[in-house]
């Protein structure tokens, strides 16, 4: 199984970042506006369709609001893999500061090189738009 990690340092507080991350129904939007053209939930799962046209079934797995983290495993995409699942985790690192750390575990071994880009491309997304105060997509939701 290949493993996939993604470390974004991100100055905004690790509440601020938690309060976008851990929003479940609208998150990805709200953290990769642009990149993430739609978000909408189906009972226990989310469907996210990126820039590209790539849509993305995620169903929910764990919320930890204690330890900021969430999980969820994609259940249905364009890339059709036998496993998908993944976690991001909101860590304080200083004031104003966090990281987060973001994991996805995929079989087969061969979807890495395609899932490590769509990451790295969608993690310089993720942060600019929680540094980037003007953006309104990182303000609160009556979705949390």
């Amino acid at each position: 199984m290949a493993a996939i990690s993604k470390e974004i340092l991100i100055r905004s507080s690790a509440e601020d970042v938690w309060a976008v991350i851990g929003d479940f129904a609208a998150g990805p939007s709200r953290m990769a506006p642009g990149y993430v053209v739609d978000t909408r939930v189906e009972a226990d799962t989310r469907v996210v369709t990126f820039i590209d046209g790539t849509v993305a079934r995620e169903r929910f797995v764990a919320l930890d609001h204690q330890n900021r983290r969430i999980v969820y495993a994609v259940v249905g995409d364009s890339l059709q893999p036998a496993h998908d699942n993944a976690s991001m985790q909101v860590l304080p690192d200083g004031e104003g500061r966090c990281r987060l750390i973001w994991i996805h575990d995929v079989l087969p071994d061969d979807l890495a090189p395609t899932l490590d880009a769509a990451m790295t491309h969608g993690s310089a997304v993720i942060k600019h738009t929680f540094e980037d105060r003007r953006s309104p997509q990182v303000g609160p939701t009556s979705a949390s």
